[in-house]
């Protein structure tokens, strides 16, 4: 590994990526302790603090922080990652956007400009929604002392600030990737999360380790590091495994010679959904929670309780075992929306298609539509699976949370599943440019 390191920094056009990328991510954490002028910087921290609810945990976790501390860089690039969403779920249900896409890269570059006035748009609408409602609440300094011309100067001031906040995290993730090592918008993304974990490991050792005998001490962090190494592992499997379904290729014509039989794969990754389910399972069920915060809903009546389930700050409280009652819930929506976004990402009939044009065949399986329901009876299977790790991964941080009081960590659960992805998706990137050069690479050492 390390070796692998050093070869890497050997190469001056991957040292120079390496720094770009290292200079990009100091400016973003800079950014990230920016105040916007005219906002009370401690607000949300305060508000969250008071209450029962981890609805904007997560989106915290995204923001690195930035959002509780309302910096430039409060709405991150959330924006951009649903932005992103919507226009793959577009693509799929608009048939220009699906032509564009075919279109190879000039139709992926309009994809692409469409997608960042998107995150523009909403920018501005997630950054007035936050002005205009928080405003009054104490948000913003001063706002009700100020006349309407003075509100509606600081609305506009706050606006426009997280609004090109977010528009310049965009921009820095594109200039990584155009200029750095891997998928910039998904090292930002990582590094927002891994921020977070110096505070974590101090909130572990607080409750576990913290005036406790050194023997005591010594098992706790020994059961943590092992919990946590199990964890990275099994996410490690679940990110990489993947089901190969061998294709052949029957003899043809190339020049003035015959090409013999070819074989090749299809290959089917088990968590073919990523952390996709998961964000569309934990906002489903954070969209009435957080609804019923505007409303002052009260938590004793019978609406109340059933919210309280809903919430997964609530699950395996010992005091309070009935709200765990919200995890099965929680358990069938990410399994759905695993098999949801699998069905309009992969198709298996335009598959089978493809493989016909090209004289291909799985052994055993005739061309054709044997071909896709073939495809489509091995991918429920593998989606299953990739449901199955996926909620295991989920549920271990939630467990530990509920049992034993502990904040939810930053990098556990979603986002570790996240990290994971981004960091092995990065190596490969460095692996790549490693073996052009006939280096041995991260994954080869």
């Amino acid at each position: 590994m390390w070796k692998a390191l050093l070869n890497a920094l050997k190469v001056q056009d991957i040292r120079k990526k390496l720094i770009f990328t290292g200079l990009m991510l100091v400016v973003i954490r800079f950014g990230c302790e920016l105040p916007i002028p005219g906002v009370d910087t401690s607000y949300f921290k305060t508000l969250f603090a008071n209450q029962t609810t981890d609805a904007f945990n997560f989106f915290n976790v995204m923001t690195g922080g930035s959002f509780t501390a309302m910096s430039v860089f409060a709405l991150s690039i959330t924006p951009y990652i649903t932005s992103s969403i919507i226009m793959q779920l577009m693509t799929i249900a608009i048939p220009k956007l699906e032509e564009m896409q075919r279109e190879g890269e000039d139709g992926r570059k309009k994809i692409a400009e469409i997608t960042r006035y998107l995150t523009v748009g909403l920018a501005l609408i997630e950054s007035t929604v936050m002005s205009v409602g928080f405003g009054g609440q104490g948000l913003l300094l001063n706002y009700n002392a100020q006349s309407v011309g003075g509100k509606v100067v600081m609305v506009v001031v706050a606006v426009v600030s997280m609004t090109a906040g977010s528009a310049l995290l965009m921009w820095i993730g594109e200039r990584i990737t155009e200029h750095g090592v891997g998928n910039g918008i998904s090292i930002v993304l990582l590094f927002n999360i891994v921020s977070g974990v110096p505070s974590d490991i101090s909130n572990i050792y607080a409750r576990f380790m913290q005036n406790k005998s050194v023997a005591v001490a010594t098992v706790a962090a020994i059961v943590i590091i092992a919990v946590i190494f199990a964890m990275v592992v099994f996410t490690i499997i679940l990110q990489d495994a993947e089901r190969r379904i061998p294709v052949q290729y029957s003899k043809k014509m190339q020049g003035r010679s015959m090409v013999g039989v070819q074989s090749s794969h299809i290959p089917l990754k088990v968590n073919t959904g990523g952390v996709i389910p998961v964000i569309f399972a934990s906002s489903f069920l954070s969209f009435p929670v957080v609804i019923s915060q505007f409303l002052n809903v009260d938590y004793t009546s019978v609406g109340g309780h059933i919210l309280l389930a809903l919430n997964s700050s609530n699950w395996f409280k010992p005091e309070r075992p009935w709200y765990s009652i919200g995890l099965l819930l929680y358990i069938v929506l990410i399994v759905l929306f695993a098999y949801f976004y699998t069905s309009i990402t992969f198709n298996p009939l335009e598959i089978a298609n493809n493989m016909k044009k090209q004289a291909g065949f799985i052994p055993g399986i005739r061309p054709g539509k044997p071909t896709s329901d073939y495809l489509n009876k091995i991918l429920n299977y593998i989606v299953f699976i990739g449901a199955v790790g996926l909620t295991i991964v989920c549920l271990i941080p939630i467990i530990v949370s509920g049992l034993f009081s502990v904040s939810n960590l930053s990098f556990m659960g979603t986002s570790l599943i996240i990290i994971v992805g981004v960091i092995l998706e990065t190596i490969k990137a460095v692996e790549s440019q490693m073996l052009v050069r006939n280096y041995k690479g991260f994954l080869n050492s």
